[in-house]
């Protein structure tokens, strides 16, 4: 992604605010009753139901399509993207811009992603959507596009510095606190509307009950259901208070796997008992709070559906579990259906249309839109699919996009960009947050924390996987830059996520010139190179504190160090946490929201949920 120092834009002019008759008369032009002042409208201004199966009722079929599709598309502005983008999008996509993609297909939604090129800083993101919003209500019976992203925040987030990054999901699950879930719904859903973002993909509802989970882990707030619902349903309050749908994701629960859905088809062999008190319990909360909208995951539950089909596309589990046991009705989007989770059983023209018929309303991000789009057009025009079935999901998108204020005022200012992105206040609320987090696992004779007087020469070595968005840099460097600002002396080796032995020798070298080691370790396995580096440097003698800077079951792999903290994750704010916590400026407060197994004995736990130790 593009750092905001290089290729910036100007800054978007300030857009008029036009009043809400004035959007759903120039986008709907079928609201004569508008024009006579005889609309009805809900109690808080809001149009009703009536008022909006009359704009569904003006649309054309292509148009109601296009309505539920939520689509990527590159470039950092909506009209006039680098021609890298241009070429991605013709490629992909078969428009140019934004604009084209939106005068053709007439997507409801467009998804934001930092390597599409469309994040590059907050006022460039205003100026984006604003952008995507003028070129839909130019069309003939024009709407707002519901713009979204992944902003789980921790190791998943699309928007980043000089934006606010907050600690993520199981680092929240360590601080234990419902209040500072809260918080980062509020302050990180005021940053995204204020850029134009006005449904957010978090918070991760999954309960991760295994380690070997490859694609949820640290994104999901812990192991324990009812911890989890709770931390679910306070952040979702928090989102939504800001004017933002949350998004709980992966039901049916995506927490017990050890398949990635992006490249293959994972089982959930839970029976329905199990279910019910384990992945169930935090969407449960998520419904209760009052969620707007719940992802479905590509996985096949057998106890639930039988029939071998993934989630996405099973009316069992979408309409028979979802919608009439749980008394959901929201909005049902599901996962990007370009992941192999949903394409392993049916084609690309089938895919969108089995998951309108579970009882999905919107379409996220199919890896070919005109197939996708065409097939639920002529599944429509073929009787497969009935118009009043895309008419009933579309009535729920205009639903929300009406409830966030996109009818009304669908537009974003520069001023409110700079009242609200990455101000100094939400800043410090994500220091005081990342803070509560830093879990203390091993503390061998106090070694911890370090004194600045007899420990002042630090080595900080270890992985660097590519940085979250828009962050400092490599974690090494962070944590070296951080110990540097707080009065050690400390530099930074970076080792990677599998050091070779002649990185290990030079790692071992530079150990000797210093009084105390950070490492900081990602993923590590029985036979991972990591574990050998980390070995090879607590037999210099040299005391090594350890950083998971991913998932807190490194531990157990690294019985040898003399102290080992768990962070959680690789962003800045809670890399620098964790230097606090080393040099004493602030006391270990996390628990473990997960169980670490012994190494040689997974039967037995090594770390219980709720373990942490404090000075």
């Amino acid at each position: 992604m593009r750092d905001s120092s290089t290729g910036s834009t100007a800054r978007p002019s300030r857009p008029l605010r036009p009043s809400r008759r004035t959007v759903l008369a120039a986008s709907a032009g079928v609201s004569a009753a508008l024009a006579a002042g005889t609309s009805s409208y809900a109690a808080d201004g809001r149009p009703d139901d009536k008022e909006l199966r009359a704009l569904i009722s003006g649309m054309t079929l292509e148009e109601k399509v296009g309505q539920l599709f939520v689509m990527r598309v590159y470039g950092h502005s909506a009209t006039a993207p680098d021609q890298a983008d241009i070429d991605a999008n013709l490629k992909e996509i078969g428009v140019r811009t934004a604009a084209e993609l939106i005068a053709k297909y007439r997507v409801g939604g467009i998804i934001y992603f930092a390597w599409a090129h469309n994040t590059r800083d907050p006022h460039q993101i205003a100026a984006l959507s604003n952008g995507i919003q003028k070129a839909s209500l130019e069309q003939p019976r024009g709407l707002p596009v519901l713009v979204s992203t992944d902003q789980e925040h921790g190791i998943v987030a699309r928007v980043g510095k000089p934006a606010t990054l907050f600690p993520g999901a199981m680092a929240l699950g360590a601080g234990g606190s419902r209040a500072d879930a809260r918080t980062v719904g509020r302050i990180g859903g005021a940053e995204l509307r204020a850029i134009g973002i006005r449904q957010d993909y978090s918070p991760v509802a999954d309960v991760n009950v295994n380690p070997a989970n490859p694609v949820i882990g640290v994104r999901s707030f812990g192991a324990d259901p009812d911890a989890v619902a709770g931390l679910v349903a306070a952040e979702v309050k928090g989102y939504q208070s800001s004017g933002v749908a949350a998004t709980a994701k992966h039901f049916p629960g995506h927490g017990d796997t050890a398949v990635d859905s992006h490249f293959g088809f994972p089982v959930i062999t839970h029976s329905r008992e199990v279910w019910e008190g384990l992945d169930a319990v935090p969407f449960r909360a998520a419904i209760r709070a009052g969620i707007d909208s719940i992802m479905t995951a590509h996985i096949m539950v057998p106890a639930l559906d039988p029939a071998g089909d993934p989630a996405t596309l099973s009316h069992p589990i979408l309409t028979g579990i979802l919608r009439e046991e749980l008394g959901y009705d929201g909005l049902v989007v599901t996962d990007a259906l370009g992941m192999q989770g949903v394409r392993t059983k049916y084609g690309d023209d089938r895919v969108p249309v089995l998951a309108l018929k579970a009882g999905v309303d919107q379409l996220l991000n199919p890896p070919n839109l005109d197939v996708a789009w065409n097939a639920v057009l002529n599944a429509v025009r073929g009787g497969e699919l009935t118009e009043s079935r895309l008419d009933e999901s579309i009535l729920r998108v205009l639903r929300l996009k009406s409830k966030l204020g996109l009818l009304s005022d669908p537009y974003v200012t520069d001023g409110g960009v700079d009242r609200t992105a990455g101000t100094p206040a939400h800043l410090r609320a994500a220091d005081r947050i990342a803070e509560r987090t830093t879990t203390l696992l091993v503390n061998k004779e106090r070694l911890l924390p370090l004194s600045r007087r007899r420990t002042p020469k630090v080595l900080v070595v270890g992985a660097d996987p590519a940085s979250p968005s828009l962050s400092d840099g490599p974690p090494t460097t962070v944590l070296a830059a951080a110990l540097t600002e707080l009065g050690f002396t400390a530099t930074a080796l970076s080792t990677g996520t599998a050091p070779s032995a002649a990185t290990i020798a030079k790692a071992v070298a530079a150990a000797g010139d210093a009084e105390a080691v950070v490492v900081g370790t990602y993923n590590v396995t029985a036979t991972s190179s990591q574990k050998t580096l980390v070995e090879r440097l607590v037999a210099t003698g040299v005391p090594v504190i350890a950083v998971a800077i991913r998932n807190p079951y490194d531990v157990a792999q690294l019985p040898g160090v003399g102290a080992y903290l768990a962070s959680y994750s690789w962003t800045d704010v809670e890399l620098r946490a964790a230097a606090r916590v080393i040099a004493g400026m602030v006391g270990p407060r996390g628990r473990l929201p997960v169980p670490v197994q012994r190494a040689d004995d997974p039967a037995q736990v090594l770390y219980p949920i709720g373990y942490g130790l404090t000075y």
